[in-house]
């Protein structure tokens, strides 16, 4: 590193104002390598048939919230804002395709919670929750789901959530 360009400066023993030199020590090396790293390590537990996944904290949707129709849509607003006061990132796939599609593609982005919304969940207020870790469905409250979520980040930093909290108002790619 540069002492000089940095304005970095120590007093000699002798009085003389010198540059130090600096050492720059990273012993797990560039973002590049760490993200590399979890990425091996989420291969390596797809060939020994575990779902690939990448830690919840570091997830840009935590949870992803789908409503069967757009008849439950307010409702998926409603758990999705009990979500983010939680610091959750949470999105709605009220995209206008079948509810296999949009499981699917939550599937292949690698969601760790997808709470499927219709009318047996309004009804019982429990939460239909698909956990990709224990690949099953759940029967849960919404504060269950929050509490494990939060467990799982702990203290881990929170940036909300980057993109359109609503799939159909994000940009859609083809080729």
């Amino acid at each position: 590193e540069n002492a000089e360009r940095d304005g970095i400066v120590y007093v000699h023993e002798n009085g003389e104002k010198k540059y130090p030199l600096i050492l720059h020590c990273s012993p797990s090396g560039a973002i590049e390598r760490c993200v590399y790293a979890m990425l091996e390590k989420a291969y390596k537990e797809q060939k020994e048939g575990k779902p690939p996944i990448l830690p919840l904290w570091l997830m840009p949707t935590q949870a992803r919230i789908i409503p069967m129709t757009e008849k439950f849509l307010p409702e998926a607003e409603k758990i999705a804002k009990m979500l983010e006061r939680n610091c959750i990132r949470v999105d709605i796939d009220d995209r206008q395709l079948t509810l296999q599609k949009r499981i699917r593609e939550a599937e292949t982005e690698w969601i760790h919670y997808i709470v499927v919304i219709g009318q047996k969940e309004v009804e019982s207020g429990m939460l239909a929750v698909r956990d990709r870790l224990a690949r099953k469905i759940r029967k849960m409250k919404i504060e269950e789901l929050i509490t494990e979520i939060e467990k799982k980040i702990e203290d881990k930093p929170f940036i909300e959530l980057s993109l359109p909290k609503h799939l159909s108002q994000r940009a859609q790619f083809y080729g």
